[in-house]
């Protein structure tokens, strides 16, 4: 086998069934070996960079997911710098493959030549900087070893992109030591020190009934806690909030649920939160949007006892009481029997405060349709285990603010990178990695239009997810913050094209909806067609989602 035979067949045998790529000459061998794959599924795009979104999706909510992109060299590879910065930040483990040049011509401004000779462009560094660790694989012997300690790498402590270049000349030289690929990544788990301390903690806040939350973080959907979770939170009645990235981790509608926290979240959580004594914050990074821009005092007159496998995050932006190290489902089943062993009452809370934007009546004073309106309603009829993906801008806020996912259903939201149109293109990868599970992007008319001809990859490769967009004709969140600033705004608004005229031509189904009533049949319409489906939604530009950077 040559280097990228070798690759497709390692990747193979650890389990990868989907990657996504774009063409290109230094690229032409992986080509060929991913063709002649009876395992895996390979997705072309259009842009390399709807790849990296894709390849996130991949593993986004299947952790053991291996997410693959790979590109040509110099510009195809550069396109994939979004993806591996979200992946970096949100940790997702990536593996992304590119051309390189060969060694003979380096420094001689070959095509595509991005070594950082000569005055070309150093992807090395760049890629760096946007992953764990960069990788060039200069020898053919070496593939195994590099592919093994990427992939390692990939999956180790806080999970994260990785990457490898591959020059042109070593692509199809002769592997002749294949071996297969040994995953031998080590679970991280608390020190019997500091899950005491968690443990004494906790159980000093029960015995005194004093006001406890419990906030739950991404790093409990990564970690798949959701059974550990509601263990602790009903043996010990402690209410709950979720942040926006771990929005429908547990059923909502879960009478010690909260809601939402953070500066869209639900005045029942916020309210809460002031109140709390101690808060046992799970998975968390304490993101800008959960912290109110970082607020400096609001852990003040709090005990914090923080859950994290990245020791880099604790004490980040807010100093820890307790302080555990551990993947969150490891460091529950640990911490369970401890606090079982004291013999604990459950807390008594009394009546939790009530407020929730999904609850509010039917929006009748909009000039178009109200965006939450649109939300509630596909919060009322999204099928079970359902995915919706919310891209970045206003939408994504409308969406976090609006749904009630209370049927293993997930949300996720572009997280602390958040470009725009991740979604739009990341969603393809859930669906991949899904394919059992409804997906639906809500998505702006913005960004929509930075990277909805994927709509053509998602039409040929057959890969039936649904695009709802919220139609305003302008950037409507960036338009609320001039104001808030300026009390002015400029450049924000922009022309749209007819999206079901669009959705045709591409071989898709498009629905065109200006009144709420018409969105109901349009949305069981395209779920129950199971094809690649836009639905085109006029909302109206003149309301604004809920954004507070004061606290309740």
């Amino acid at each position: 086998m040559d280097v990228n035979q070798t690759i497709v067949k390692a990747l193979e045998d650890i389990g990868v069934s989907y990657v996504f790529g774009g063409s290109g000459q230094v690229n032409a061998s992986m080509l060929l070996a991913l063709r002649d794959s009876k395992k895996i599924k390979t997705v072309i795009i259009r842009n390399e960079q709807a790849a990296s979104f894709m390849a996130c999706g991949y593993t986004m909510f299947n952790p053991n997911n291996l997410g693959v992109c790979f590109a040509t060299g110099g510009p195809g590879a550069f396109n994939l710098f979004s993806g591996m910065a979200v992946a970096l930040s949100d940790s997702l483990p990536i593996l992304a493959i590119t051309g390189y040049t060969s060694m003979g011509q380096r420094g001689k401004g070959a095509l595509n030549e991005s070594t950082g000779l000569s005055r070309t462009p150093d992807s090395q560094v760049m890629f760096s900087a946007t992953t764990k660790k960069s990788y060039v694989l200069e020898r053919a012997e070496d593939t195994c070893d590099i592919l093994e300690d990427a992939i390692n790498t990939a999956f180790d402590g806080r999970p994260g992109p990785v990457h490898i270049h591959i020059p042109k000349d070593v692509t199809t030289a002769e592997v002749t030591n294949f071996r297969p690929i040994n995953i031998r990544v080590k679970a991280v788990k608390a020190t019997e020190e500091a899950l005491q301390k968690a443990a004494d903690a906790l159980a000093d806040a029960i015995s005194k009934n004093k006001k406890v939350l419990a906030m739950i973080g991404y790093g409990c959907v990564r970690s798949e806690a959701s059974g550990e979770l509601l263990q602790l939170i009903e043996r010990y009645q402690i209410p709950f909030v979720q942040t926006m990235d771990a929005k429908g981790l547990l059923p909502e509608n879960h009478p010690l649920c909260l809601g939402m926290y953070g500066t869209s979240g639900d005045k029942a959580a916020n309210t809460y939160f002031q109140e709390a004594e101690v808060v046992l914050a799970m998975g968390n990074s304490f993101a800008q949007n959960a912290t109110f821009s970082f607020q400096p005092d609001l852990y003040a007159n709090k005990q914090l006892i923080h859950v994290n496998i990245d020791p880099a995050e604790i004490n980040k932006v807010y100093k820890a009481d307790v302080a555990v190290v551990s993947d969150i489902k490891l460091a529950l089943q640990e911490l369970l029997p401890l606090l079982e062993k004291r013999d604990l009452p459950s807390l008594q809370i009394g009546a939790l405060p009530n407020g929730h934007y999904y609850e509010e009546p039917v929006h009748t004073d909009a000039q178009r349709i109200f965006p939450g309106d649109i939300v509630r309603v596909l919060s009322q009829n999204l099928p079970d285990n359902a995915i919706v993906m919310g891209d970045a801008g206003s939408h994504m806020l409308w969406l976090s603010c609006y749904l009630q996912l209370n049927k293993n259903q997930r949300y996720q939201n572009p997280g602390s990178f958040g470009p725009m149109a991740s979604h739009t293109n990341g969603c393809l990868g859930v669906k991949c990695a899904n394919p059992d599970k409804v997906v639906i992007a809500g998505v702006g008319d913005g960004c929509y239009q930075m990277a909805g001809f994927e709509l053509m990859t998602a039409v040929q490769y057959n890969i039936p997810v649904i695009w709802i967009i919220f139609n305003n004709s302008e950037f409507n969140i960036i338009k609320k913050f001039l104001l808030n600033m300026y009390n002015d705004e400029a450049y924000m608004q922009f022309e749209n094209p007819d999206f079901v005229k669009y959705a045709e031509a591409c071989g898709a189904k498009g629905y065109r909806v200006e009144k709420l009533e018409e969105f109901l049949p349009a949305l069981q319409d395209a779920i129950a067609l199971n094809k690649p489906c836009i639905i085109d939604v006029l909302v109206d530009s003149e309301v604004y989602p809920p954004f507070s950077l004061g606290r309740v």
